[in-house]
């Protein structure tokens, strides 16, 4: 933890915290993403194709796009991120940097609160941002993916990558958590984006049958999102979606529609 107090402390310039941010969050994205691609389009394109939910791969200037939109989100969210150090730096949030402050038990307990609060922060944010006054400025690029890629998961216009960058700020502020804590926060919301965003299904039919599609956000719901335009705004969960009747009408039967294809016969 010696190498975390140095490289986020106090004799640390604005600037030098936002590359070590941006760095940090790159590695991580361009380590899923590029698993994903790697592996759903190239590998295993033909093998996981009957579970690819819209049945064609995007163009490669989508492709291209979206990894342009998503090298400058990088970059915001590690000054979002620098900023919201030097804040708890001058006491201004509930951040803190000593395990021992909370102990074990807060620490692994702020983890599932902040994936909860982050959420329902983005179902919220996300459904604003379609608004028809907000959408063109927020949430048009995103929208440009109509049949996204995992390189769609960070590709977001500038104004957009600010409000995604404010679940950090967010969460210091309204509970104590450690950076340690929202790194991993970090790690399951890049995880849990590209597998979204990948375009293939791979949750097994019989979620639908059981009370776990009552939690569970899947990639049909969040890809029906992008083909659609309306409905489906949870990220995580399903929760929020069902609650306030914004799940698409559809969304159930081409869950069960996807995961009924048949898979390709084996070859000798």
């Amino acid at each position: 933890m010696k190498f975390l107090e140095q490289l986020l402390g106090k004799d640390r310039s604005f600037l030098e915290r936002s590359l070590f941010t941006t760095v940090e969050v790159g590695i991580r994205y361009f380590l899923f993403a590029g698993i994903a691609w790697i592996l759903a389009y190239w590998l295993f394109r033909s093998r996981w194709l009957h579970r690819k939910i819209i049945d064609r791969f995007p163009a490669s200037t989508d492709v291209g796009r979206e990894i342009r939109y998503s090298l400058l989100t990088l970059v915001i969210f590690g000054l979002m991120g620098a900023g919201t150090i030097a804040a708890s730096r001058a006491g201004w949030t509930q951040m803190y940097w000593r395990f021992s402050d909370y102990g074990q038990a807060w620490f692994w307990g702020s983890v599932v609160c902040a994936i909860f609060l982050h959420d329902t922060y983005f179902y919220w944010t996300h459904r604003l941002m379609h608004h028809r006054l907000l959408f063109p400025t927020f949430h048009r690029v995103h929208h440009l993916s109509n049949n996204p890629s995992p390189w769609a998961s960070y590709a977001f216009a500038p104004a957009e990558a600010v409000v995604e960058a404010g679940i950090f700020p967010v969460v210091a502020l309204v509970m104590p958590i450690h950076p340690a804590a929202f790194g991993l926060v970090m790690l399951w919301q890049i995880l849990f984006n590209v597998a979204g965003h990948t375009g293939f299904e791979f949750h097994p039919r019989w979620l639908m049958d059981t009370p776990l599609r009552f939690l569970l956000n899947t990639p049909t719901n969040h890809v029906m999102h992008h083909e659609k335009m309306r409905g489906n705004y949870g990220l995580y969960f399903n929760i929020w979606d069902r609650l306030m009747g914004t799940n698409h009408p559809d969304y159930e039967s081409r869950f069960r529609e996807v995961t009924s294809r048949p898979a390709p016969a084996k070859t000798p």
